[in-house]
């Protein structure tokens, strides 16, 4: 009787921005399967995005570095340097429906979706990026808030698409609704930018356009809203934003863009403080979030580039105050 054998699955490669717990001692490295090694002579990820992409693959192909195991590590956000994170704007039907739903302005959306040019906007610069349970913010000034899960593509200094991670465009509806103008108000603050620490290197993904994507809302332990899209939906090829976003643009130590939502709530869904987010992407990674309100509570931030303790710290008390808000 012949026996079949099921194909061993290789673990998923991830490139990293980490720090060690022992030294503090910031690196960029290759996470597989729960061990880290480090690139050598490579401290910034900026240095890495700098470089062609065939230079690029056969660093994180090989890395040479000394193991470590990932407890022994902590997860940083993948920006540093002069990286800059962008975002793409209404580059599916849903987000065009949602734009045009809540604006006193709605025909601005219908054209930008059917126009050759893409919107594109800064999203973020690198000290103001949150991970992986650490806390996105809402605006004390908005009462229309909401998470907007996305396919974030990392890119070289060359326009080169190095990888994918998962990216939380947190926004506030109300501001941008009340007039277009607005949208850096709506888009642009402190923990408005959530990245997951992970980038999935192009070469090992398939078609970055054939991903499931998920999104689900928890309030007090119990589910308050949840949605499923595929980039299958999006109206733009990821190639062609990467374009427009370099047409007349440097950026020397590479990017990271936001390729659009197609996940919006209802309009009588907005977030709340203590609220959790998690967001999936198949084959990309996931990034879970508590919610908190105002410039206050990101004020961490302000101190979190240079020291990997008040990350851990801000991790540890946010993950308290989640589970308190299950009871």
């Amino acid at each position: 009787m012949t026996q079949t054998r099921t194909p061993r699955t290789e673990p998923t490669a991830r490139i990293v921005r980490y720090a060690e717990r022992a030294s503090g001692d910031i690196r960029v490295g290759v996470l597989v399967g729960g061990t880290v090694r480090p690139l050598p002579g490579l401290t910034r990820l900026a240095d890495l995005l700098a470089l062609p992409l065939k230079e690029i693959r056969a660093r994180v192909e090989d890395p040479d570095g000394r193991a470590a195991d990932e407890q022994d590590i902590v997860l940083l956000p993948p920006g540093d340097g002069r990286m800059e994170v962008w975002a793409s704007g209404v580059t599916y039907e849903r987000s065009r429906e949602a734009r045009v739903e809540e604006s006193s302005q709605a025909t601005v959306y219908e054209q930008v979706y059917d126009a050759e040019r893409p919107e594109l906007f800064l999203k973020s610069v690198p000290w103001r990026v949150v991970t992986d349970r650490e806390p996105i913010g809402i605006r004390g000034d908005s009462a229309i808030d909401v998470p907007e899960p996305e396919l974030a593509v990392v890119v070289n200094a060359h326009a080169e698409i190095v990888g994918y991670t998962v990216c939380n465009d947190v926004s506030s509806r109300q501001i941008e609704g009340d007039n277009p103008l607005y949208l850096p108000q709506a888009k642009i603050y402190a923990g408005s930018c959530a990245l997951a620490p992970g980038i999935r290197p192009a070469w090992e993904l398939p078609d970055a356009h054939d991903l499931d994507i998920t999104l689900s809302i928890d309030r007090r332990g119990t589910a308050l809203w949840s949605g499923a899209t595929s980039t299958r939906r999006l109206r733009r090829r990821i190639e062609s934003l990467v374009t427009w976003l370099f047409r007349e643009e440097h950026f020397p130590h590479g990017a990271v863009l936001a390729t659009g939502t197609g996940l919006v709530p209802d309009l009588d869904i907005t977030l709340r403080p203590g609220d959790v987010v998690r967001i999936g992407i198949t084959g990309v990674g996931s990034l879970t979030n508590p919610v908190v309100e105002g410039k206050g509570a990101m004020e961490w931030l302000l101190h979190a580039t240079d020291s990997v303790l008040s990350r851990e710290n801000v991790r540890s008390r946010e993950n308290v105050l989640s589970r308190e808000n299950v009871r």
